[in-house]
């Protein structure tokens, strides 16, 4: 059984195309970088959003210089609207979720609002990734926007080892 010439061409064009679009793949998959594992989640009802952290060192505790640092940046990500946002509206629920790594260090996360003029979404939790729910109308402040704030840090050593800032835009 002998193939055709044009059969011949047809299997060179297939591999031929098989191997561009096999080392396309690789060349865009090597371009995009390692993923970034320290991300925290704000999730917002049934949307959520990641983000970096802010302020990080490597897993290394940040000393109180960078913490300065770290607020004036984020204080300006925040005027120049920057910082990771969300809508929500007062009937939603809230939750934080953080990288393993934070977990086994510990970490809590607080809100600018609130009845108290700061509310608690998780306090000292270790072990634990997901912070649960809790109801929008209990985190809010006033003003239209909320400023949610996750700290990873050792609640003996008091060391701060990742702030990450999220933004809640209240809809009515």
């Amino acid at each position: 059984m002998s193939l055709s010439t044009r059969a011949i061409l047809g299997i060179g064009a297939v591999v031929l195309i098989g191997a561009g679009t096999v080392g396309g793949s690789i060349a865009y998959a090597n371009s995009q970088g390692a993923p970034d594992q320290h991300l925290a989640t704000l999730t917002v009802g049934r949307s959520s959003i990641t983000a970096a952290p802010a302020c990080y060192n490597d897993g290394k505790a940040l000393d109180q210089a960078l913490l300065t640092k770290c607020r004036q940046e984020a204080k300006q990500a925040s005027e120049d609207k920057k910082t990771p946002r969300s809508d929500v509206v007062s009937s939603d629920r809230i939750g934080v979720g953080v990288p393993t790594s934070a977990s086994d260090n510990g970490w809590f996360a607080f809100t600018d609002g609130g009845a108290q003029g700061e509310a608690v979404i998780a306090q000292d939790i270790k072990g634990s990734t997901y912070s649960g729910s809790i109801a929008a109308s209990t985190l809010l402040n006033g003003s239209g926007t909320t400023t949610v704030t996750v700290v990873e840090a050792n609640q003996q050593s008091n060391e701060v080892y990742a702030i990450w800032y999220f933004e809640l835009n209240q809809k009515n």
